[in-house]
């Protein structure tokens, strides 16, 4: 596992033996980049169930100004700070050990939205849908702020969900990559 562009380029992220981790690969990654473009310039990203902090740490190669790293598991947490400082990313970079499903975020990481939000969570639990059925997801955007989900394609996701519409999804085998952005009511 690697960082596949920017100022870090091929610079190798360290990870975690287990189940409980299953890192997004190169060509998912790449495509998630390309399509997201010029939006991560200076972005405020946040990275939700981070895990190695893979995403996180690619948008800030790729120029984004801050990413939030969120996991509940210690040892991730561990991982990502190794790779945040390995990266040099410490002055761009927040990690908070927390459990969303026991509350979003701390208010104090709010600020004024965040540009990305990626959402990596464990496959066959139906996380993604929990959390944006479950947590008001949508106030944590900016305006044209983009929810990317990874999920597994068996994790079917409605349409539009709590404020949130998918207007862009790519399928590689067992894996869904998900692009939502605020409903856009029409006058």
């Amino acid at each position: 596992m690697r960082i596949i562009s920017g100022t870090c380029r091929g610079r190798k992220l360290s990870s975690m033996e287990g189940l409980d981790i299953r890192p997004t690969s190169d060509r998912i990654k790449e495509t998630v980049f390309n399509i997201l473009g010029p939006q991560v310039k200076k972005a405020m990203v946040l990275d939700l169930f981070a895990g190695t902090g893979a995403l996180g740490l690619e948008a800030l190669s790729r120029g984004a100004a801050h990413t939030v790293f969120v996991d509940i598991s210690a040892a991730a947490c561990n991982i990502i700070q190794h790779n945040i400082d390995n990266c040099r990313f410490c002055e761009k970079s927040r990690l908070i050990r927390h459990d969303i499903f026991n509350g979003l975020l701390p208010p104090s990481v709010m600020g004024d939205g965040f540009d990305l939000i990626f959402m990596d969570p464990p496959y066959d639990r139906d996380y993604v849908r929990k959390i944006l059925e479950n947590q008001n997801i949508s106030p944590l955007l900016s305006d044209g702020g983009i929810v990317v989900a990874e999920h597994a394609t068996k994790e079917i996701l409605p349409h539009t969900l709590n404020g949130l519409d998918i207007f862009r999804q790519k399928k590689y085998s067992r894996t869904t990559i998900s692009f939502l952005t605020r409903t856009q009511h029409q006058p």
